[in-house]
């Protein structure tokens, strides 16, 4: 084990001094220069950072004073609005707000008349009777 970690250290100060060596040989007269990518275990930086990597979608939040602002949100919508602090409110607009939360009563509809009819099956048998 202790073999292992003197083998890593070395080859990175390797790695290092020859990086420093080649910028140094090459500097800015030559065609590349940054330092030689050996291996694909780079660093990206990213705009937003998070831990679980979902798909976010730009939406508009609209705040309670009516600005409004571009944000990421996990679903996919178009509009997002914050909700009103009812505390704040007056006494008028505080009673609107409760009245719209309110179930709305229905109107209880009138069942449709029956359909009455004379039909009788006795008088069409003849039609569907084998002769």
């Amino acid at each position: 084990m202790a073999l292992n970690k003197t083998w890593m250290a070395k080859t990175c100060l390797l790695r290092c001094v020859k990086n420093v060596l080649c910028e140094r040989a090459f500097g800015a007269a030559g065609l590349h220069t940054t330092g030689l990518h050996q291996n694909s275990n780079k660093t990206s930086i990213v705009r937003c950072t998070r831990s679980k990597y979902e798909r976010q979608y730009p939406v508009l939040l609209v705040r309670t004073d009516g600005s409004t602002i571009n944000i990421r949100y996990k679903e996919p919508r178009r509009i997002l609005q914050m909700p009103v602090d009812i505390t704040a409110l007056s006494d008028e607009e505080r009673k609107v707000r409760l009245r719209k939360r309110d179930p709305k009563k229905t109107v209880a509809k009138k069942d449709k008349d029956e359909f009455k009819d004379d039909f009788k099956v006795d008088d069409y048998s003849q039609f569907w009777k084998k002769k």
